[in-house]
């Protein structure tokens, strides 16, 4: 892979890591505001349902995890395994569509 291909993928990985931590923070902060609010998980899930705002939320949530993980993953196996070239790239942009679509599935089962 070209110096410039790998300098974006670096790039990607410290925009989603930003952007995860963010996500992270907002998720955490509701969920605790919300439990010492005194509701339950079902009334959440309630609340959730049919909100584009929170759809929109999870969904960025999901496309900066599964764009982030397998770039770290990626860097991994060449380090740990010297598992480098287009069989890596490969395997874990494969990782990636797997972590999308389990995602989107997830935010589709409480929010749609």
């Amino acid at each position: 892979m070209s110096a410039r291909s790998e300098t974006m993928l670096w790039i990607m990985q410290r925009a989603t890591a930003a952007l995860l931590a963010l996500c992270v923070v907002v998720h955490l902060s509701t969920m605790i505001v919300a439990v010492k609010g005194g509701l339950t998980a079902t009334e959440i899930l309630g609340r959730t349902r049919g909100n584009v705002g929170w759809a929109a939320f999870y969904g960025l949530f999901v496309l900066a995890g599964a764009i982030h993980a397998p770039i770290g993953l990626r860097t991994v196996a060449g380090e740990w395994l010297q598992w480098r070239g287009r069989a890596a790239d490969a395997c874990c942009v494969a990782i990636g569509v797997l972590l999308l679509a389990l995602g989107w599935r997830a935010i589709a089962a409480v929010t749609l």
